[in-house]
């Protein structure tokens, strides 16, 4: 696997999503979760998708579990919440496992290309990697950085 655009994942809906679809945007992937403090950030994140959206950016949201339980509901709870309680419009994916034997291929490989301060591993729901239109890991961002603060080095890339 050469970059981003070379994954796959599981739509919220159980359907088969190759990341190829978003070849040539730029991306922020994101581990979500619905009962997290940083759950908030669902709506930045939205406004951002929306500003965005039309110069070639998107967010992907991924549902995890590992942190607290945060994210114990099925796909429509996951989805039913998303969308009444922040209007999420942006694609949002089956919950994975970002950590440990489980963890997703792309996150894997996400790790592996950007680790963070405290290591490879992902410490806690709403960790962000941005990504390039080429599909490279160009930055990763903490769980606490509000997705607005993102907005000019987006832009750079846009």
């Amino acid at each position: 696997m050469s970059g981003v655009f070379d994954f796959s994942a599981n739509t919220l809906a159980g359907e088969p999503c190759a990341l190829k679809l978003f070849e040539g945007q730029v991306l922020l992937i994101v581990n979500t979760a619905s009962a997290c403090g940083f759950t908030p950030q669902y709506k930045d994140l939205e406004e951002l998708y929306r500003a965005m959206k039309p110069r070639g950016f998107s967010v992907l949201g991924f549902p995890c579990n590992q942190f607290g339980k945060q994210e114990p509901g099925s796909p429509a709870d996951i989805q039913q919440f998303c969308e009444s309680k922040y209007d999420v419009t942006f694609p949002m994916f089956a919950k994975i496992e970002v950590n440990g034997d489980n963890a997703h291929p792309l996150y894997k490989y996400l790790k592996r290309e950007k680790s963070g301060l405290l290591g490879a591993s992902i410490k806690w729901n709403f960790t962000k990697f941005l990504v390039d239109r080429q599909g490279n890991v160009v930055a990763r961002h903490a769980p606490t950085t509000k997705p607005k603060t993102l907005t000019q080095e987006i832009e750079a890339l846009l």
